[in-house]
């Protein structure tokens, strides 16, 4: 995914409100942002720090620019999960993963039941692919985690992955992780250890679970690699 418009630097005051930043531009202006990220947006949020903001074309919009990356050490962080799903379907849709090849036609935001969606539905042949994608934006000691605050909506997304790998589906979690400074993935089971469990408990119910690395840049954000995933102190292959 390229940002269709040249991003503007900024230096981050601080993030609150969950929806809400301060944050200085290199003019010396001090604005308020939107944020686009309903995490905690722990290891992410650093005053200080430097970050990348774009600017909507809407002149109705109360915050015209919006959060995009923030820089943590030498690592850009892509925060807007509103980004996230596209990033991932196109690098599906382009080829780069390689676990789901061949895909013949993708949908977004899919009712599974009267209360939940999942992200995408990919279809091959006669087989649905129900997909769900988390943004990953935590990394604690070279392991990219999740998630980064508990999250009661990614257990239920889970479980209703399950229930449709029972019905005869395929159900894939993917996980996005928007940075480079990790090797690894494992569950935050320090920060929800329900999530932490109940994904355990699905993979062996057969849902696929697999973490891609995406390289995050100001001019762009893109699918690159996958990185191992460990549950229960074993590796997922």
């Amino acid at each position: 995914m390229i940002f269709p418009a040249p991003l503007q630097a900024a230096t981050l005051i601080k993030r609150y409100k969950r929806f809400l930043a301060d944050v200085t531009t290199d003019e010396g202006k001090e604005i308020t942002v939107y944020c686009p990220n309903t995490g905690s947006m722990r290891g992410c949020s650093t005053p200080g720090s430097k970050v990348m903001l774009s600017t909507s074309p809407n002149l109705k919009r109360k915050y015209a620019q919006t959060l995009e990356m923030v820089q943590e050490g030498e690592t850009w962080i892509g925060i807007n999960t509103m980004l996230t799903n596209g990033i991932v379907a196109e690098a599906i849709m382009d080829g780069r993963v390689r676990e789901l090849q061949g895909i013949e036609r993708l949908t977004r935001e899919v009712t599974v039941s009267k209360s939940s969606r999942l992200d995408l539905l990919l279809e091959r042949k006669d087989t649905k692919i129900y997909v769900e994608i988390k943004n990953c934006s935590l990394v604690e000691d070279g392991w990219a985690t999740f998630p980064d605050a508990v999250t009661a909506r990614g257990t239920k997304h889970l479980n209703e992955l399950a229930s449709l790998v029972k019905q005869g589906h395929k159900g894939v979690l993917f996980f996005c992780i928007q940075r480079t400074d990790n090797d690894k993935f494992r569950p935050a089971a320090h920060i929800d250890p329900l999530y932490a469990e109940t994904l355990a408990k699905v993979a062996k119910k057969g849902v696929q679970i697999i973490a891609y690395q995406a390289e995050v840049t100001p001019e762009s954000i893109e699918i690159t690699k996958p990185v191992p995933i460990f549950l229960e102190n074993s590796e997922l292959t």
